[in-house]
């Protein structure tokens, strides 16, 4: 396979130097060849300086603070190619999965964002979230060429450019954890389409199990998200969860002390979905509520 110059991969890292190198080799070694953009989220392990010395031909942006997901967004306005695709420094791309991406948005004006098919660790286990994307309940549309879905995996995801943009990347409110629904909303808000392709496949390899106050992090982004983008009632039903949880659970009662520090500036920039896109965010709260996925 010659050269595909139409993605470019996005990668964010935090003082995982060691991980994000051997990511870089398995990016570099891709038949596609992709431009790569590393963001340093504020690494004190010498990261900038061990991918400059390895892999010279990556850029490395270095904004100077830890921004969380948002780091993506600097990635994608620096990128010159029509598609990115994202990887965190323990994820990459199977060969040819960045060339079918870009085949399917090229034939489909409409896609914004595809979900990858997602394989984890060593042996390729599948991850759980596939099923979940393939069984979505929402109906299938004509001009996407997968099963339409309000969510994703952020390193597992190929987005078209101006999309990205145009929904305006990750939001700093979330800073990093359990973010990708907000922006899946986005997309779908200005009208573009986010749809799981099995057939493009990426590769997760964490190292070390779930972080330390993840989970704290995912109810919290989870009612902010709510409070940004669903109405009134929804937002109330989160909350009212988490505080319940919080009785009995450090964790909840760590999620609502964020959740309640953020609030007013979640408040200052709520922006209600369009009727279309809640409709389909409601038939998606029945299927996490079948699966026990909401508080």
């Amino acid at each position: 396979m010659t050269a595909d110059t139409r993605t470019t991969v996005v990668v964010i890292t935090h003082n995982r130097r060691d991980q994000l190198l051997a990511t870089l080799d398995r990016l570099a070694a891709l038949p596609e060849r992709p431009p790569v953009i590393v963001v340093d989220n504020a690494s004190t392990d010498g990261t900038p300086q061990a991918v400059a010395e390895r892999h010279p031909g990556a850029t490395v942006l270095t904004p100077g603070r830890n921004l969380g997901a948002p780091g993506r967004t600097i990635g994608v306005r620096h990128a010159r190619t029509p598609y990115v695709a994202f990887s965190d420094d323990d994820s990459w791309w199977e060969p040819g999965a960045l060339a079918r991406a870009a085949d399917l948005l090229d034939r489909h004006p409409r896609v914004g964002l595809l979900a990858a098919r997602v394989r984890v660790g060593p042996d390729g286990e599948p991850d759980p979230l596939n099923d979940r994307l393939a069984d979505s309940p929402l109906d299938r549309a004509a001009d996407l060429p997968g099963t339409p879905v309000l969510g994703f995996l952020a390193c597992a995801a190929v987005a078209r450019r101006e999309a990205y943009l145009e929904a305006g990347g990750y939001h700093p409110i979330l800073f990093l954890g359990g973010e990708e629904t907000l922006l899946a909303y986005d997309l779908a808000a200005h009208g573009w389409g986010v749809c799981h392709c099995p057939d493009v496949v990426a590769v997760h390899s964490p190292v070390g199990g779930v972080r330390p106050g993840r989970p704290a992090v995912q109810l919290r982004n989870a009612a902010l998200t709510a409070w940004l983008r669903r109405p009134l009632a929804v937002a109330l039903r989160h909350t009212r969860g988490i505080a319940v949880r919080a009785r009995r659970d450090p964790e909840a009662r760590e999620a609502l002390r964020d959740l309640l520090g953020r609030l007013p500036a979640a408040l200052r920039e709520r922006r209600p979905l369009p009727a279309a896109v809640e409709a389909a965010a409601r038939r998606l709260d029945v299927q996490g509520a079948v699966e026990g996925a909401v508080p």
